[in-house]
């Protein structure tokens, strides 16, 4: 293993083993993992690193090699039958993708370095880094143990089995990219991870994409909705752990605290039933039946159809219990919507409290629904905060993302060649 750590690598293997990067992100399993591994390998391509990402194969339509970008190949993957797998299913298909992923490298050649995403791309990542001889970089993206501590009410707690298969991805990985500083905290106390493998990388936000745009009143009349609405936008894949409810239960109480918006207040759910909200892929719209909510279900929007819903809300509302960083709330912060999102993990980092948005502690919906009041009550807060949303989203670079990466690469380069060096003196 001769090479300059302080180089960039040639060729990196990037591992998404349960979604793919061409999938519609808000449906299945598909969400903001998708967007960043789209981005940072469309950036990484452009200084001149070839990236392959594998993925497993849904259907049997799908080319072996799919090109997402210049520099940038999607690698379909046999492993298993064709259709979605529930994430709980696809440890028994985990051989099968590594075995796939090292097929195709024998025939198209070596790799400089592996970058897995998800705990189930960190056990292929982790093998396929010991037979190519090359140092593992993983994500983590969310992490049992902290999921388990905040979990919705009735959701399943993440298995002992993905907790164990977490504690092995870290031990094996070179460095970890955390998205947050309290990720990485979260990385070093709950699964011993070693302080100086971990490298905190923001992800971004196309500013291209998402922005400003022609303003409010423009997207309100593309979308057909009145100008004179209050709009409260929820984006995600509908299960318990995004909290649509919350939402829902919030827009009830507000109607309660406030009948005269009856005839104004919109609700807008923009998403797919994901992971437990499959079990009860009706529970939401049941439920806002039941509460009296007019909710105005729309299923995931190409990107830029998207950027026009966050233009049209007064609210973008993220109530999750858990969440590794929270790409929604940046990019509606960029078309400059305020945020009113849960204040849980990486949602502190991406909304500025009483600067972009509105952090909330629990999730009680009295008191979202009293926040929500206070904002749409009050005649200075949206422009105040909308302004401050748009300067806040800037802080958000995914070519600061890849700068981090890389440095996480040549932090785990440089750890697999200390190794190496170790071995070879005590040989």
């Amino acid at each position: 293993m001769l090479f300059d750590v302080n180089a960039d690598p040639r060729r990196v293997a990037v591992i998404s083993v349960h979604t793919s990067p061409l999938d519609q992100p808000g449906t299945g399993d598909a969400g903001g993992l998708n967007v960043y591994v789209v981005e940072t390998a469309k950036r990484l391509a452009k200084r001149g690193i070839e990236v392959d990402i594998f993925t497993r194969a849904t259907r049997s339509d799908l080319a072996p090699a799919v090109p997402l970008a210049p520099g940038v190949t999607v690698r379909h993957v046999q492993a298993g039958p064709y259709g979605e797998l529930r994430k709980e299913d696809l440890p028994s298909q985990l051989c099968a993708m590594t075995s796939g992923v090292l097929h195709s490298a024998i025939r198209d050649g070596g790799y400089d370095l592996v970058h897995s995403h998800y705990w189930l791309s960190g056990h292929v990542g982790w093998l396929a880094s010991e037979r190519w001889n090359v140092p593992l970089v993983h994500t983590m993206h969310t992490m049992a143990k902290v999921k388990n501590l905040a979990l919705a009410e009735g959701d399943t707690p993440e298995p002992r089995v993905r907790i164990i298969g977490e504690e092995q991805v870290v031990a094996a990985s070179a460095a970890l990219v955390a998205n947050t500083v309290q990720e990485a905290v979260d990385l070093e106390t709950h699964y011993e991870a070693p302080h100086e493998r971990v490298i905190v990388a923001h992800p971004g936000v196309d500013l291209d994409t998402f922005n400003a745009g022609d303003g409010r009143a423009a997207a309100r009349k593309r979308l057909g909705v009145d100008q004179d609405a209050k709009m409260l936008l929820f984006v995600g894949r509908i299960q318990p752990l995004k909290a649509p409810d919350v939402l829902i239960n919030a827009a009830a109480e507000l109607l309660a605290l406030d009948p005269s918006l009856r005839d104004r207040l919109r609700v807008v759910i923009c998403g797919g039933p994901s992971g437990t909200g499959l079990e009860h892929p009706e529970s939401m719209s049941m439920l806002a039946e039941a509460r009296g909510v007019d909710v105005d279900f729309v299923p995931p929007q190409t990107r830029a159809v998207l950027a026009d819903y966050y233009r049209a809300a007064d609210l973008v509302v993220v109530p999750s219990y858990s969440e590794s960083f929270g790409l929604v709330a940046v990019e509606a912060q960029a078309c400059g919507t305020p945020v009113m999102a849960a204040a849980v993990g990486g949602l502190r980092t991406a909304v500025a409290h009483n600067v972009s948005g509105i952090l909330v502690e629990g999730h009680d919906p009295v008191v979202w629904a009293q926040r929500m009041q206070e904002f749409l009550g009050c005649p200075i807060c949206p422009r105040r905060l909308g302004a401050g949303a748009l300067r806040h989203a800037e802080l958000f670079s995914w070519d600061h993302t890849v700068e981090s990466l890389l440095e996480a690469y040549r932090i785990a380069r440089g750890h697999a060649l200390t190794s190496v060096q170790a071995q070879a003196r005590n040989a």
